[in-house]
């Protein structure tokens, strides 16, 4: 049964991650910055790691404190039926 939600959650963060990367790409080119491309640029092109982790970190704890906040408020409800 979990093994739906790990795959379906799977699919929910790898697809569009990916896509951050295409889809800017071939709308605007390299003349666009979007942070799929900044963290590309310092992971790959740079090699600035410290600052592509950064970068990452940011927008990981960007992503999963409304999720976590989501997620408690689910709870309370659910609670409370």
């Amino acid at each position: 049964m979990s093994r739906r939600g790990i795959t379906a959650a799977c699919l929910l963060v790898f697809l569009p991650a990916i896509g951050e990367f295409v889809i800017p790409e071939i709308l605007g080119g390299s003349n666009s910055l979007m942070i799929g491309r900044v963290m590309w640029d310092d992971f790959f092109v740079s090699t600035d790691w410290p600052s592509a982790a950064a970068t990452t970190g940011a927008m990981v704890l960007l992503l999963l404190l409304p999720i976590a906040w989501f997620q408690r408020i689910q709870r309370r409800e659910m609670e409370a039926v």
